[in-house]
């Protein structure tokens, strides 16, 4: 099963400090049918301006990644973690049994674009926790780079952030014409996200800019540049 959701299809918004997508339920925008994917619960596509971000609030029971796109996000928690983080950087923040946090553009003068994604965990209650890596960006190149995931990978420490679900999440550019193959277990889910260009999946489906896809039942994916792009691909249960 394939269910492509054009950029076109999801709730946009526009607040003058903070601008941005939803890709399922969350805040105003809620649809009965469209509040998971497995355990992937946000992906929300967000740009908040200079020097502003969201105040302190709370979260529990609940696995969430930033992944920052261009400029500058700061994120401060009552674990006492702070973290400014960049393209290239990953935040990762396991809220468990409770923790309270803040997330700020840390410039004064430009934009941050990020991605952030929300997944439930396999367990409830976990101790909160908190992880920022960064990955070589020279790697997103004709590959799936993993730069977060549920098993820990010896030696790739501050590289892969860990996360605890049964997830991966993977970033790639390919130029022009150029293919990857990927292969996973029967049984389970990807998400795929194109955040620039245009990418033909199993020669038939095509994903232009921001538009995403859920599939399910098709262990094997052919994905083809049609221009240069840049994507997220993610393997879930």
């Amino acid at each position: 099963m394939f269910t492509i959701y054009p950029a076109a299809s999801r709730f946009s918004f526009d607040k003058g400090w903070l601008r941005g997508s939803h890709s399922f339920s969350f805040a105003e925008y809620q649809d009965e049918n469209n509040t998971a994917f497995g355990p992937m619960r946000v992906c929300n596509d967000d740009v908040i301006a200079p020097g502003r971000g969201f105040g302190a609030h709370p979260h529990s029971d609940m696995e969430i990644v930033s992944i920052v796109l261009y400029g500058e996000l700061r994120h401060e928690d009552n674990r006492g973690h702070v973290a400014v983080t960049n393209f290239g950087g990953i935040q990762r923040m396991s809220a468990g049994h409770g923790i309270i946090h803040t997330e700020h553009n840390a410039s004064q003068t430009e934009d941050v674009s990020l991605l952030q994604l929300w997944f439930s965990p396999l367990t409830r209650g976990l101790e909160p926790s908190y992880e920022a890596t960064a990955f070589n960006p020279e790697r997103l190149y004709g590959q799936l780079l993993p730069v977060v995931a549920g098993k820990r990978v010896p030696g790739t420490e501050g590289e892969i952030a860990a996360i605890h679900q049964d997830l991966t999440i993977y970033l790639s550019k390919l130029q022009t014409g150029e293919r990857v193959e990927f292969t996973q277990s029967e049984g389970r889910r990807v998400f795929l996200f194109v955040i620039e260009g245009s990418l033909r999946v199993n020669g038939e489906h095509m994903l232009d800019v921001r538009d995403s896809a859920r599939i399910e039942q098709e262990p094997k994916l052919s994905l083809e540049a049609q221009e240069p792009v840049f994507y997220m691909l993610i393997d879930l249960p």
